[in-house]
């Protein structure tokens, strides 16, 4: 084999690369040795510039300066490169870590709490608050509309309810009516949180429960007059210590004590077994001390046996008259002073109307003025100024002897005494016609109707001056067997019972309505609880002394005088003074509302049997006329009667 000849190496590196020609490309060069740059190949398509012939014109361009070879300086292999020594690590110091990882921790906690508020918050949103109950109906979560109908739904229902009552060893079922309960939905859903909850609320709804109590509208007249009317039949009042007379014998009737139904616990009670649902509850009653002590009725009857021992003459100018002992007994009371004593008061007025013509011409007596109703006219009675005897001088006279004793002869005392109503008083209060006139039915021959004539009997001839106000229980007084009324029936909040005077509400009815039609001012006026076929709708009275009265006002400039008139079915009340107006007329509504009435049977001694009737509201308004056209008209009263029970009564099997 042939050796091979040496290589020739150019001397000149480039020598073996082909230079660019101007205005070529330079040629592409691929696969350059490492460290060897483009860059030895000139500037890629930028023209050189042309070099500036010499001045002598034939040399031949100066040769730029020769470009080093960029070469890199050698790297040794990485397996033979002396390893970096390790960093050295800093001194340990926890503090500033600490104040870099609390701060985030606490962002951390925060972010945590407003999510564990945020999410149930939101859920919760728009809805009654969880846990939420009212008398243990649970309507949390409920929409406002969904609680109140879930409320209508499971609380009326429980209203409904009647509710017993035990009291003085009588039981009475008491309807949600007669209470005057009514729930009310709209302010109960209104005590129930909702809407957009608070943390507070967000943690008791996920830990506790909201309890409420159920907001009832309650109609206070109602309850009180129900309560009234078990009270009336329950009721043992306390009776005070008195003396009466057996013939010119002194008796001492002892002082007494009572027991009296609570009234305010019984209100409060009823209301509460109605919201729990108790269906039985026991009212309290009472005891009630009269004022009376026993010391002093044993005081008073040795009193009263000096007061009769003998006759007392009164004197005036050689003239007697004598006060038997027998008048002496029939005009003497003692009545409690409020110290718990007895003190004698003597009615020296009455006591005088038999003998005072003895020591004075009856002719000379004082007369009031008044009218007297004539062929259907109004007559006047002239009033008459007359001499007496001075009643309330003999009177503390009288009780100065019965006390201190001494002697049983009087000197009275006379004098002039003017009538109460002068005759051009009455004159002049323009009494001349009829102005309203009414009149109401009842049963004959029953207690009421006997009530109801004997309060016709003592009302008759009143007269009711300009601008004053009448009352009717200061007119009649309360009735008393005494006064000469008997026990009959009456509607004491909505319960029938027997009480003394019964009957008054249709008198005092029958009175209301001549008022009402003659144009005067209405005053204190309750409608009784039930609706009465013989009395118009919304034109109702019921009074009860001393607590519930019926009072109107005289607004009219003339005088008014009242005139009654009965008979053994009916009584009429007829208003005499000046006519203001052509008519005045009732407008009245028609009924709504209307509620069916219940059936029921008692066997309870002293039932009384009642007729049902339905309950309804009703609306009144007085229109007044004058010359054909309507002048005024009142604002309109709205009446709400009740549902009255019909009540029978069965017999008792009482079991020995």
């Amino acid at each position: 084999m042939r050796r091979a000849g040496p290589i020739d190496s150019p001397t000149d590196p480039f020598a073996s690369v082909p230079l660019p020609m101007p205005g070529k490309k330079p040629p592409k060069v691929e696969g350059l040795p490492p460290g060897v740059s483009r860059d030895i190949f000139g500037a890629t398509g930028q023209p050189e510039p042309k070099p500036e012939p010499a001045a002598g014109g034939g040399l031949p361009p100066v040769a730029p300066p020769p470009t080093p070879w960029p070469m890199q300086e050698p790297q040794p292999p990485a397996s033979f490169r002396p390893a970096e020594p390790p960093p050295r690590p800093p001194s340990y110091d926890p503090e500033p870590q600490r104040r870099r990882i609390l701060p985030t921790l606490l962002l951390v906690l925060v972010v945590l709490g407003l999510l564990a508020y945020l999410v149930p918050a939101v859920v919760m949103s728009g809805s009654v608050l969880r846990g939420t109950r009212v008398a243990g109906i649970d309507i949390g979560g409920l929409t406002v509309t969904q609680a109140a109908d879930k409320l209508r739904a499971e609380l009326a229902a429980r209203l409904d309810r009647p509710v017993t009552v035990s009291m003085g060893g009588r039981e009475e079922s008491i309807q949600p009516d007669e209470a005057g309960l009514e729930l009310d939905v709209v302010a109960t859903i209104g005590e129930a949180p909702s809407g957009f909850p608070t943390p507070a609320e967000v943690w008791r709804a996920m830990t506790g429960t909201t309890d409420l109590q159920p907001k009832i509208s309650i109609d206070a007249a109602q309850l009180a007059r129900t309560v009234e009317g078990l009270a009336e039949s329950v009721d043992k009042a306390p009776k005070e210590g008195r003396v009466v007379f057996s013939g010119l014998r002194p008796r001492a009737v002892l002082p007494q004590d009572g027991l009296l139904l609570d009234r305010d616990a019984a209100v409060r009670a009823i209301s509460t077994a109605f919201l729990r649902s108790q269906g039985d509850v026991a009212l309290n009653m009472v005891p009630a001390k009269p004022d009376t002590t026993e010391e002093s009725v044993r005081r008073a009857v040795a009193d009263a046996k000096r007061a009769v021992a003998a006759p007392v003459t009164l004197t005036k100018d050689g003239k007697q008259a004598e006060l038997s002992p027998a008048a002496i007994a029939a005009h003497l009371t003692f009545v409690a002073d409020g110290k718990g004593a007895l003190k004698p008061e003597f009615d020296a007025e009455k006591a005088l109307e038999p003998i005072e013509g003895k020591l004075v011409d009856l002719a000379q007596r004082p007369a009031d003025a008044t009218y007297q109703i004539i062929d259907n006219r109004p007559v006047l009675v002239p009033a008459r100024q007359g001499r007496g005897v001075d009643a309330g001088k003999l009177a503390e006279d009288l009780n100065r002897v019965l006390a201190r004793g001494g002697s049983r002869t009087l000197a009275v005392s006379l004098g002039a005494v003017k009538p109460q109503l002068s005759t051009s008083e009455v004159s002049g209060l323009g009494i001349k016609e009829s102005v309203a006139t009414f009149t109401t039915l009842f049963d004959c021959c029953q207690a009421r109707a006997s009530n109801i004539q004997k309060m016709a009997q003592q009302l008759d001839g009143t007269m009711v001056l300009p601008r004053k106000t009448f009352s009717f229980n200061e007119a009649m007084g309360q009735p008393t067997t005494e006064a000469g009324y008997l026990e009959a029936p009456q509607v004491v909040g909505g319960r029938m019972v027997n009480v003394v005077g019964g009957g008054g509400s249709q008198f005092a009815t029958t009175l209301y309505n001549a008022v009402f039609l003659g144009g005067f001012e209405n005053g204190e006026h309750t409608p009784m609880d039930y609706h009465a076929p013989r009395y118009p709708e919304g034109r109702d009275v019921a009074v009860l002394y001393p607590r519930r009265d019926f009072t109107w006002v005289n607004n009219s400039q003339y005088g008014v005088l009242i005139k009654t008139a009965y008979s053994p079915t009916s009584v009429t009340v007829t208003l005499w003074s000046t006519r203001r107006y052509d008519k005045v007329e009732a407008v009245v509504s028609d009924r709504r509302e209307v509620t069916p009435f219940r059936r029921q049977s008692s066997s309870e001694a002293g039932c009384l049997p009642t007729v049902g009737q339905q309950g309804f509201t009703v609306d009144v308004t007085r229109v007044f006329y004058d010359n054909g056209k309507e002048v005024k008209r009142d604002k309109k009263v709205t009446t709400e009667y009740r549902p009255q029970a019909q009540v029978t009564c069965a017999a008792r099997n009482d079991v020995e």
